[in-house]
């Protein structure tokens, strides 16, 4: 699963990336603060490009909501569905029939773009977490669902069935974030794309050679500690598993 994300690009340079403009100048300040990492659970703010108005950037919340529900409620609502992941992740394998992304498939598709995510390994009932970023140190576009809650725009980040690398890696749960390159992106975000090309895009395979993957401090699964610091994302060499990258 996907519940640990970095995101350190200024906005310049995702407003370049996506040929996007943010939707309130007043937010570059807070935005353009690289945030190392991002902890789901906490539901932090971060930059989407909603279907809807894929011309903008656009604050949302991490972790979708039913659209039933009024931003009085959505908080409550997080601490009710802790159990079932917060909302942070939704299965490909689901978005056409689960109660909440089946409504937002068709209409509301969004990209988060980020710098790079976390993916835990597990080794002896302990767990190293690895980063993940583009080998040419480029943004990357994961796709998600969002739902808007009155003035509130809250997402999830789309997961699949792990790939060799990830299932090697992420070697307890198999999964991943589901990446898009350019062409996939354009597709993920049209008005007119079919529900059949919809789910090719659920299928499509990142290219592994275009990644970079190294362990990073355990530090970064602690909850007494900062990690939401520049270091967080210096590789760290494991001698007892014999750091598999």
């Amino acid at each position: 699963m996907c519940f640990h994300t970095s995101q350190i690009k200024k906005v310049k340079t995702l407003e370049k990336t996506f040929k996007v403009n943010i939707t309130d100048i007043a937010l570059v300040d807070y935005f353009d603060k690289p945030r190392y990492h991002l902890n789901g659970f906490t539901h932090p703010n971060m930059l989407v490009i909603p279907q809807q108005k894929p011309e903008v950037l656009a604050p949302a919340v991490w972790g979708i909501v039913p659209e039933n529900k009024t931003s009085d409620e959505i908080k409550p609502y997080y601490k009710e569905a802790v159990k079932f992941g917060s909302g942070l992740n939704a299965r490909t394998e689901k978005a056409f029939q689960h109660f909440i992304y089946k409504d937002s498939i068709m209409e509301k598709r969004c990209i988060i773009p980020v710098s790079g995510f976390f993916e835990p390994h597990e080794y002896k009932g302990k767990k190293y977490p690895y980063h993940f970023k583009n080998e040419d140190e480029s943004t990357m576009a994961l796709a998600g669902l969002y739902t808007v809650i009155d003035t509130f725009i809250t997402f999830t980040i789309l997961t699949k069935e792990a790939s060799p690398l990830f299932a090697k890696i992420h070697n307890k749960k198999n999964r991943q974030p589901l990446l898009l390159d350019s062409e996939q992106t354009a597709q993920w975000l049209a008005t007119d794309t079919s529900e059949l090309q919809v789910k090719d895009v659920l299928k499509f395979s990142y290219p592994e050679s275009l990644l970079k993957t190294y362990t990073v401090s355990k530090e970064l699964f602690s909850p007494k500690i900062d990690s939401n610091i520049a270091s967080i994302l210096a590789p760290v060499y494991y001698q007892e598993f014999n750091t598999l990258f």
